[in-house]
């Protein structure tokens, strides 16, 4: 491959890894999965040799798991503040409606309003009700705190593979 098409793929790889990581400061933005077909087009391009193959393996498994971390931190959140489980479950689906009825911003509203007023319908008290939404809330937070240092070791480990593969 020619230097200035090699230098062309990287650059457009790290432009969508960057993309990507940026992106999963957005709630719902799929930034894990641009990263990841990122690194599949880079070992497309340029082939994958034993090292990139197991680099490849790691970045998909940080990718499936990173996609799922903020789903699993919200209900924990939201369960260990009291929300029932059924709320929790009423909330997700109602978050993945949202977003599919009003992107982007639909589904970051739905799931929070349905735990408070799932919640508040449950129990009857407006301050239990705010503990559930709270508790989602927080674990929404760090959920995207831990994406976004999923995000940052997958493009180490591409890193790793440019240089090292």
């Amino acid at each position: 491959m020619p230097d200035w098409l090699e230098w062309t793929t990287f650059g457009l790889v790290q432009l969508f890894m960057l993309v990507g990581l940026l992106g999963l400061l957005v709630p719902i933005f799929p930034g894990l999965v641009i990263m990841w077909l990122a690194a599949l087009g880079y070992g497309v391009a340029v082939g994958f040799s034993t090292l990139g193959i197991v680099l490849f393996v790691l970045i998909t498994l940080l990718m499936l798991f990173g996609s799922i971390v903020d789903n699993l931190m919200m209900g924990v959140g939201a369960r260990q503040s009291g929300a029932a489980w059924l709320t929790i479950f009423v909330a997700l689906a109602a978050g993945i409606l949202g977003t599919i009825l009003l992107p982007p911003i639909g589904g970051i509203i739905a799931a929070p309003l349905a735990i408070l007023l799932l919640e508040y319908a449950r129990l009857r008290d407006w301050k239990q009700a705010w503990r559930a939404f709270t508790g989602l809330t927080v674990g929404w937070g760090l959920s995207v705190v831990a994406r976004f240092a999923i995000g940052a070791l997958i493009m180490l480990l591409w890193w790793l593979w440019v240089w090292k593969g």
